[in-house]
């Protein structure tokens, strides 16, 4: 590698086989020799790019695209089958929940056996023990507990405490971060900064264009296993999410998600309780959630998005936010979210929407920009920013103003 480069990537290629059918029994398997018929699956195509040191490094693209797979040839969990990934210095990764942990030992057995894992003396592990367990919010009680009683939630934070805790010269994270209570996501964006400015490189996976454009200095954009685009950061997301301009409400919008929970529809509807595309500035208005729920699920997390035209997110609320989770759904239903007085200025907007588990750990359903919708002019007749604040101006008074702690 040359002076400067974290990870050469030089003309790397990955073959999956898929096979179309199972040997029923011993006796065909034996008639077959052991083999099926199967196809030959190139998940990476001759990719070669440089991440270089000190950077954070973003690899994005639609499901399929070869992320993921790219990430574990990095980590050497995967090798590929032509060209070569050379990396400089101590690599941690954080990848699918739950990789290299132990479910019958403790938390803190498994924070010491992914140290040696990664390199560790038993005494380097022991100096950085208190500090890891602290960093995940995991409660004492729970750290010398097994980890296959830990919640989804608790895996992330301990696996992502280990992996930033050895002092990596590159982190390598997947999209498992990209879900997880506020508060630890504040956690883990500080903690990106000071490996940034500790000189480290991190490389992240992520479908949450937001969190690339705002943490990753450059990015990587994948199509069907071959490098569509590379560079900064800000430039290659505008141009995907340009690609990604189709009609909105279709399927051919990006969508990611298990699919045991679908967002099969979203409205926006009027004062009256009207489904309408056009609503005006200062109007009562409501998105509505149409969805499928295939199983039962205790406290869904609904979410949705705004973003306007240009990119820009104006807002992302959700129910665990607000505390406002549905205590269970299954089957067929809908959900609200009611706007008292639309403040958005007038303009054309896009309306994602998704639903996670309780713990904000699995994606059932995200829709990415699925629904357009405009503002018209209202009041307050307001054309510029991006939201109203619904105030107006008092005024103008002469003299000074009274004292509010002055009595009468």
């Amino acid at each position: 590698m040359t002076g400067g480069t974290a990870i050469a990537v030089e003309g790397v290629s990955k073959r999956f086989r898929i096979y179309h059918e199972r040997n029923q029994s011993l006796k065909s398997s034996i008639m077959r020799g052991g083999r099926g018929s199967y196809e030959e699956f190139w998940a990476l195509d001759d990719l070669s790019f440089d991440v270089p040191e000190g950077q954070t490094f973003g690899l994005i693209g639609s499901n399929g695209s070869g992320k993921s797979t790219l990430l574990k040839c990095m980590a050497k969990i995967l090798q590929p089958e032509r060209g070569r990934i050379a990396t400089r210095g101590r690599l941690s990764a954080l990848l699918e929940l739950g990789t290299g942990f132990h479910p019958e030992l403790s938390g803190r057995d498994n924070i010491f056996l992914n140290g040696a894992i990664l390199g560790l003396s038993r005494k380097e592990v022991e100096r950085r023990v208190d500090d890891i367990v602290a960093f995940s919010d995991i409660e004492p009680r729970f750290i010398d507990m097994p980890v296959k009683n830990y919640s989804s939630g608790m895996y992330v934070r301990l696996g992502f405490s280990v992996a930033v805790h050895i002092d990596p010269d590159i982190l390598l994270v997947d999209e498992v971060l990209a879900v997880g209570d506020e508060q630890f996501q504040r956690k883990c964006a500080q903690r990106f900064d000071e490996l940034r400015a500790g000189g480290r490189t991190v490389v992240i996976v992520s479908h949450s264009l937001a969190a690339v454009r705002t943490m990753c200095d450059s990015v990587a954009l994948l199509e069907r296993g071959q490098l569509k685009a590379y560079g900064k950061a800000a430039e290659v997301v505008e141009d995907y999410v340009g690609g990604l301009e189709v009609d909105p409400g279709t399927d051919e919008g990006l969508r990611w998600g298990t699919h045991e929970v679908r967002v099969v529809a979203l409205e926006l509807l009027d004062e009256e309780g009207r489904s309408t595309e056009t609503v005006n500035l200062g109007d009562r208005a409501a998105f509505r959630f149409h969805y499928e729920a295939d199983v039962a699920v205790e406290e869904p997390v609904f979410t949705l998005a705004v973003h306007h035209l240009d990119g820009t997110l104006v807002a992302n609320p959700n129910t665990a936010e607000l505390a406002q989770p549905p205590e269970k759904i299954e089957g067929r239903g809908y959900l609200d979210f009611v706007i008292p007085r639309l403040l958005l200025i007038p303009g054309t907007y896009d309306l994602s929407a998704g639903v996670l588990d309780r713990e904000m750990t699995r994606v059932y359903d995200r829709r990415h920009r699925a629904f357009r919708f405009h503002v018209g002019i209202g009041k307050p007749a307001e054309l510029s920013g991006v939201s109203s604040l619904g105030g107006q101006f008092a005024g103008p008074l002469y003299g000074d103003p009274p004292d509010p702690r002055a009595t009468v």
